[in-house]
């Protein structure tokens, strides 16, 4: 109901400058990058035989200059992508995960917090959803972007690393004015849970097509880019599974006293047709979730996850409990 201070330090972060940056990310990346200064996309990064190698925000913050955000454990393994694709002359690619630090201030009172400290308009009309600018806190000069990983109304904040605590500290005080304060990385989980973002690693991999994944519609075939063959073959393709949110009973998870985590098998009918890859418990909702594929099944079907070896009841949910529309997060 308030406000919360997310660390993001660990996301893995870099800047992409000189005429052919443009081009280059096109060719790097699925999705068409932004041409207009301010504006973000989200995009798959396609691996060598088709499937997500990772998913990253992209920003134009330059005539000639580009901000890119990904997974940070997936930092090393996504190099190998990037150094496959040649940079035109003049044109650079550099990693800032250590140079910046970053902070995700997201809740309902996330824009009013961040407008008090910046003495800036942050209204939709002045700064919509997936659009950036710079603010200066603190004294200090910050790249904001109104994304949010939390599935609520929220900015994405970078600096130079050596204002992190200052930039923290001033952030901490300002939401404990509007009762909220630091936030978690289980807390994150279970925010995005809800909103049924899918995270590296769990619910993206090379193993996983983007149209298992609901990734699809982010890979724009009227322009060449990496690996781009291999998605279209794979393309052909009826989905082998499907990534799907699934509500599990609240009698279940009270007898047990346990969510799901990750890794327990779902059944159907006493079939197996899938697995889980993360869970927690929502909240914002009041409900138990997860996220997992399956195969065979559809939204309304009710499926048994074996959790701590017992079998919990789940509905599989057509949208996500959370704001299914995006009108809080593009509020």
């Amino acid at each position: 109901d308030s406000v919360g201070v997310i660390d993001i330090s660990n996301f893995a972060k870099y800047v992409c400058k000189g005429p052919g940056a443009e081009t280059w990310l096109n060719s790097v990346f699925a999705n068409k990058i932004p041409n207009s200064i301010g504006q973000s996309c989200l995009t798959p990064l396609i691996s060598v035989y088709g499937g997500v190698a990772g998913d990253a925000t992209v920003t134009k913050v330059g005539e000639s200059e580009f901000w890119i955000v990904s997974s940070g454990i997936a930092e090393r393994y996504q190099k190998r992508f990037f150094n496959s694709v040649e940079l035109p002359p003049e044109t650079t690619f550099k990693s800032k995960t250590v140079d910046m630090c970053g902070f995700n201030i997201a809740g309902p009172k996330s824009r009013e917090m961040l407008q008090r400290l910046s003495n800036q308009d942050l209204s939709n009309n002045n700064w919509p959803f997936m659009h950036s600018g710079q603010l200066s806190i603190a004294g200090v000069e910050c790249l904001a972007l109104r994304i949010s990983f939390s599935g609520d109304l929220g900015w994405e904040i970078y600096c130079d690393a050596e204002y992190q605590e200052i930039i923290y500290k001033t952030l901490i005080k300002a939401s404990i004015i509007e009762n909220g304060g630091p936030v978690g990385s289980r807390a994150l989980m279970s925010l995005r849970i809800e909103k049924g973002y899918g995270s590296w690693s769990r619910e993206y991999s090379p193993e996983v097509w983007p149209h298992e994944s609901g990734l699809e519609k982010l890979c724009k075939l009227d322009k060449d880019f990496l690996n781009k063959r291999a998605l279209v073959e794979n393309l052909k393709n009826e989905p082998r599974e499907r990534l799907v949110l699934i509500k599990l009973d609240e009698q279940d998870c009270k007898k047990s006293n346990a969510d799901a985590t990750g890794g327990e098998p779902i059944f159907y009918n006493g079939e197996g047709v899938g697995r889980i890859t993360s869970g927690a418990y929502g909240y914002n909702v009041g409900m138990s979730l997860a996220l997992g594929y399956v195969k065979d099944v559809s939204a309304g079907d009710t499926v048994d996850v074996m959790i701590l070896g017992e079998p919990h009841k789940g509905k599989i949910l057509k949208a996500p409990p959370f704001d299914p529309e995006g009108k809080i997060l593009r509020g």
